[in-house]
């Protein structure tokens, strides 16, 4: 497997053993198609390149495959993974020489939330999550946890501290002797983490996925728009509660009544950690991979 990446060589520390290239593949054409050359399987993840740049790899590539979020475009001949909530209710077009696996049941999920137990819920809550993405670019962390050591200074709060956060001299001034910042964790990191919560205060990007698996009851928050569908679709189903969007003047208050909620109703919790689980499917990676390899044999 190779990455193919339109970006700088800030990434590097992400990718580490692993193999690829850095180059401005969304305008160097036939860079990418010297790059193509000899693969089977293409799998694009773009919120930038034009129709006009997918045409080109499904043109030259033998099995070309869309990452897509939100119906962004009209795409060419090939395969679209959506796996989000709210994948089949979008208008994606019908077309015979396109294959869509929709929802959640292609879930990628990362190996360590392949094998997840039935969640029990406690009577009590005890630990709260929070968590923010790998750089909390909207500084919600010191927020949120200025409200939790203020008003819930007995709960253990485990913080998830990003590789890229640059606000954490900020967020340890909130902290309290029952706070835990936990540095980029790996998966199976995460996955403690998660299990070990018995709510969490999330942004509505993979995580939240990863919570809805695990059945911990979240209170999310959009932190870009790419999100607002996610947090949406997973409230309409009653795993989480929708705080709105970071930028909203009430986005303090709605996260403290969905707290509270959360922690003055254990069968509320109970409700929420199974309506989680039921929505995710284990073996999304298996199932996305049968499909190609059934393509490659055909």
């Amino acid at each position: 497997m190779e990455f193919i990446i339109n970006g700088d060589d800030s990434i590097k520390s992400i990718l580490k053993e692993r193999k690829f290239e850095i180059f401005k593949w969304i305008e160097e054409k036939e860079q990418l198609l010297q790059a193509l050359k000899q693969t089977d399987v293409v799998i694009v993840d773009s919120y930038l390149a034009g129709v006009e740049v997918y045409k080109n790899i499904s043109d030259n590539a033998r099995i070309p495959v869309y990452l897509d979020d939100n119906c962004r475009i009209d795409y060419p001949a090939g395969i679209v993974i959506n796996w989000n909530i709210y994948a089949t209710d979008l208008d994606y077009p019908q077309k015979d020489d396109v294959s869509y696996l929709l929802g959640t049941g292609y879930i990628l999920l990362r190996k360590a939330f392949w094998d997840v137990t039935e969640r029990k819920t406690k009577e009590k809550v005890t630990d709260v999550m929070v968590t923010f993405g790998g750089d909390d670019s909207k500084n919600l962390t010191p927020r949120v946890l200025s409200f939790l050591t203020e008003e819930y200074p007995w709960l253990k709060k485990n913080v998830i501290i990003g590789n890229a956060f640059k606000n954490f001299g900020e967020i340890k001034t909130a902290a309290d002797v029952n706070t835990r910042f936990i540095h980029s964790p790996d998966d199976r990191g995460m996955k403690d983490i998660i299990s070990g919560s018995d709510v969490a205060i999330s942004s509505g990007g993979q995580t939240l996925y990863e919570l809805a698996c695990v059945g911990v009851p979240t209170v999310a928050v959009a932190v870009a728009d790419n999100q607002r569908n996610n947090v949406i679709g997973w409230k309409k189903t009653a795993f989480c509660v929708n705080a709105g969007f970071w930028t909203d003047k009430d986005l303090m208050d709605n996260i403290a009544e969905g707290l509270q909620g959360f922690m003055n109703n254990s069968f509320i919790r109970s409700q929420s950690s199974k309506i989680g689980q039921s929505h995710i499917k284990c073996g999304g990676a298996d199932r996305v991979i049968q499909f190609l390899q059934c393509r490659i044999s055909n």
